[in-house]
């Protein structure tokens, strides 16, 4: 009787690939790219470039936008995002081979930057940290969920609970922090979130990189509101 394969043992061979797992970190930021940036940043051909797309798609990992002539790919869903962060911890201090011009951010990426489409890093577990310790979010079975004294403060912040809690995904679930070691806030919450300080202009995306800015804005605002101060 033959060696059962587990189930897990497909996607982990979709990730192992040097150049796929390039691909797949490149769209850590949550942005759609084309095959040819893609093939760029695995420092593959396009040709080459297309099979791995190929391969991830039908894997699952991967979706497919098509705009006219164009297509765009994406990681599927914010659940492949998290497994490739968990992967990351699993790492330990080595950091992933990665292209020159793919690993921009450096020390930044520690300090601030986007884990699929919420906050991470230190200031995304300083969130979460503050989050917990002012009673606006507390464990559940699942889910964290919202305090009535979260609510007023996710209003006040302009974040949209209500929109937040209606989308098909996990609301409130903890990513656990690659360079920290520690929760961050992701599920549809961290999303609105996170999408609310780039609204504010608190945080920035730098060039090429998941590195965040963190603005003179968004420091007062985060002090202000959180009582963190993010130093780099």
């Amino acid at each position: 009787m033959g060696i059962r394969e587990p189930s897990f043992a497909g996607v982990a061979s979709l990730m192992g690939d040097p150049a796929r797992a390039n691909i797949l970190a490149a769209l850590m930021d949550g942005r759609a790219l084309t095959a040819k940036e893609l093939a760029h940043v695995a420092g593959v051909s396009a040709s080459t470039a297309s099979e791995h797309l190929a391969k991830l798609v039908d894997g699952g990992l991967l979706d497919v936008i098509t705009q006219g002539r164009f297509r765009y790919f994406r990681l599927a869903n914010s659940l492949v995002a998290s497994a490739i962060e968990s992967m990351m911890v699993l790492l330990g201090e080595r950091q992933p081979r990665r292209r020159p011009s793919s690993s921009r951010g450096g020390e930044a990426l520690r300090v601030a930057r986007t884990c699929y489409d919420h906050l991470a890093g230190k200031l995304g577990v300083a969130l979460m940290d503050r989050l917990l310790t002012q009673g606006h979010l507390h464990p559940d079975v699942a889910d964290y969920q919202v305090s009535r004294r979260g609510r007023t403060f996710f209003d006040e912040l302009g974040v949209d609970i209500a929109s937040a809690s209606c989308q098909k995904r996990h609301f409130a679930r903890s990513c656990l922090d690659w360079s920290e070691r520690r929760p961050h806030l992701a599920g549809s919450l961290g999303a609105a979130l996170g999408s609310r300080c780039f609204e504010i202009g608190w945080v920035q995306r730098q060039r090429d990189s998941r590195a965040l800015v963190i603005t003179a804005a968004g420091r007062r605002g985060f002090r202000d509101s959180f009582g963190i101060e993010i130093l780099a």
